[in-house]
């Protein structure tokens, strides 16, 4: 009896993760091939979320026609990030609704994109991981994932499996941090408020780590914590259930080199 074929799966790295932290998208390629996942990394650029928040509908779907070209031969397209992944899965098909040769496309690529824990999940079985650290962290639920792929219980299942990891939930886990893409460049002062609320939930827990499954929400909060003194690390999920945890944490490479 032949044996199955391995999921063919087409990495998203994201344009953050390539930029600022490319071991989020080394420690997401581990734990896909850890599942018999071969992974695929396609040319790629931006997923043209920015554009789509701005306005931009002829620049988003000039871009998302690449990434769909690019990502055709994929069985499954993985990303993680939520945002992203939702730019793919719930965007893409409203930017091509009622293209005869494009909204077909679009819904295919949807269908067969997840954002990075959820197929570890809900595709893949995944049940634990071999993983190991000794903290007390806290997760912030990002407002793509949540809201727009239901992502929540997925990510503290598999947290709950990591040797050493104590999990200590935030007064409003599910509240936006105030990165919003683009929105926190048109209104800093509102951003500022709202992470600064956030920064406040986070201490509060006692947590000396913060996780979360997106970067530029890791990032503002990063900032926000580093502004008001607080030593408490910042890491994307993918790192601690990879076990690649050995990266300085989000926004101490850069602290470190400013001073």
């Amino acid at each position: 009896m032949a044996e199955p074929m391995a999921r063919r799966v087409g990495l998203l790295v994201t344009c953050l993760v390539d930029l600022i932290r490319p071991s989020i998208g080394f420690a997401t390629a581990k734990l896909l091939r850890e599942t018999g996942c071969v992974v695929e990394v396609p040319r790629q650029s931006c997923c043209g979320q920015p554009a789509f928040n701005s306005g931009d509908r002829a620049t988003a779907r000039e871009i998302a026609r690449q990434v769909i070209e690019a990502f055709a031969p994929c069985d499954y397209v993985v990303v993680p990030s939520g945002s992203c992944a939702g730019m793919l899965k719930v965007h893409y098909p409203e930017l091509f609704r009622g293209d005869p040769n494009w909204q077909p496309r679009a819904d295919a690529l949807a269908d067969k994109t997840y954002e990075l824990v959820s197929f570890l999940v809900d595709m893949c079985g995944v049940e634990r991981v071999a993983a190991r650290l000794e903290a007390v962290a806290t997760y912030h639920d990002s407002c793509s994932g949540l809201r727009e792929l239901g992502i929540r219980d997925q990510p503290r299942r598999l947290l709950a499996t990591v040797e050493g990891l104590r999990l200590t939930e935030m007064r409003d886990a599910d509240v936006c941090c105030g990165f919003g893409g683009t929105f926190c460049v048109k209104y800093p002062e509102i951003s500022n408020a709202i992470v600064g609320k956030k920064a406040a939930a986070i201490a509060a827990t006692g947590a000396d780590l913060l996780l979360a499954g997106d970067l530029g929400c890791l990032m503002n909060m990063a900032g926000k914590l580093q502004r008001v003194g607080a030593n408490i690390q910042v890491r994307h999920i993918a790192e601690v259930l990879a076990g690649m945890t050995h990266e300085p944490a989000i926004g101490m490479a850069a602290r470190a080199a400013a001073e």
